[in-house]
């Protein structure tokens, strides 16, 4: 495979260049996560402390963002596909920087919403884009592994330090920390454009892209890619409910930003741990059992971190959510890179149905909430059932298949 000439510095050559560019990819991915959940997951705070926001706001503006994700994303990789990594790369880092700048000045309610959304089409750009060009002429097996280790690891990060930063330097922080890194990851993109030189042949990277999992069938390669592709958005209904209530189970346990931060972020960490297991042994690959086992898993640590009465049942929730979470997102990750050869097309698909999960979740619990007013844990009812439901289409769609 030879690239076309109208491909030269596009990004696409990256596949072959030499390890400092794909190391520069990673940095750029870990950079992006950490700005990312500064601004998403404490974007809830901000918005119940200086606009009194409760989780009815919460959830309906998590929805609403979610949406976007889902049908942004899903053209995103295909314009990555279309006019070039780094081109994507380079507008997706603008238009993030021009949202959070905007949303940084006298912010208000209406503001800060339209800073979220502009904000969250801009990252549209961005991670179909670094899964494709850390995937392209590599083993699915390790570009992916180390794709989730590293953003796992500064989105952990992130959530333990990021109400401490809310608290030490203001709710402002938000803004002008993400807006600072958008801007470094900018430079960083257009230095590592520049750094590339001739473009390269591919050939050799074909034989690089040989895949452990040669030995499974199409069909089933398929099959899982279509399990996963079920699974992930439940996973991410469960997260995006979670992160949009997570100011209130603060409340409940009387934490600070703080200490949520702190308290709230273990199962980030778990999720981490997870996938460098994950990563290191590759048993899992195209076993059934373990993405039902960590379906099942999912829907019994989310309604017990809901509802814990206490601190040390939390805890252990977390690790049992942090562990199904890290499994279904790699299986959904893994599989879409492994079965497919157009990687930002298909990298836009596994976001749009992280974005599908973001929207649904939400919306349901917002909705219970408003049609339910009376009964606290509907939302956290009504989303359980959802994921219930998920399950059973798991176990239907993999019957089906045999």
């Amino acid at each position: 495979m030879v690239l076309p000439a109208g491909a030269r510095g596009d990004g696409r050559e990256a596949m072959t260049a030499p390890q400092k560019f794909r190391a520069a990819c990673y940095t750029i991915e870990g950079l992006n996560s950490f700005a990312v959940v500064i601004f998403f997951n404490y974007l809830y705070f901000f918005c119940r402390d200086e606009f009194g926001f409760d989780n009815k706001h919460s959830l309906a503006l998590a929805a609403f963002i979610g949406l976007i994700y889902t049908f942004a994303s899903w053209q995103a990789g295909k314009l990555a596909a279309r006019f070039g990594y780094f081109a994507a790369l380079k507008t997706g880092f603008a238009i993030m920087a021009v949202g959070l700048l905007v949303g940084s000045q006298m912010p208000t309610a209406p503001r800060v919403i339209a800073c979220a959304c502009v904000v969250n089409l801009g990252m549209c750009m961005i991670w179909p884009t670094i899964e494709a060009m850390v995937s392209e002429g590599a083993v699915a097996a390790d570009a992916v592994g180390l794709y989730n280790i590293t953003w796992a690891a500064t989105n952990a990060l992130a959530y333990f330090i990021g109400g401490t930063l809310l608290e030490k330097l203001g709710y402002r922080s938000i803004f002008y920390v993400p807006l600072a890194f958008m801007l470094v990851q900018l430079g960083v993109v257009i230095w590592l454009q520049k750094s590339l030189g001739h473009p390269v042949e591919p050939a050799a990277a074909e034989h690089q892209a040989t895949t452990p999992t040669e030995v499974v069938p199409a069909a089933e390669r398929t099959n899982f890619k279509q399990l996963a592709w079920l699974a992930n958005p439940f996973a991410y209904i469960a997260i995006n409910t979670l992160l949009a209530v997570i100011p209130d189970i603060a409340h409940k346990f009387h934490l600070s930003p703080m200490l949520a931060g702190f308290t709230c972020s273990l199962w980030c960490f778990v999720r981490l741990g997870m996938f460098v297991c994950l990563w290191c042994w590759t048993g899992w690959h195209y076993r059934f059992r373990w993405l039902a086992t960590a379906f099942g898993l999912l829907i019994v640590s989310f309604a017990t971190i809901l509802i814990a009465p206490s601190l040390a049942l939390l805890f252990v929730a977390q690790v049992l959510f942090g562990g199904a979470i890290g499994l279904i997102y790699y299986s959904s990750l893994f599989y879409s890179m492994d079965a497919s050869d157009t990687k930002s097309e298909h990298g836009g698909i596994h976001e749009a149905a992280i974005g599908v999960g973001n929207c649904l979740g939400p919306a349901l619990g917002a909705a219970s909430l408003q049609f339910l007013p009376q009964y606290a844990s509907s939302g956290a009812v009504a989303v359980s059932v959802l994921l219930l439901g998920g399950l059973g289409g798991l176990l239907v769609v993999r019957k089906r298949a045999r």
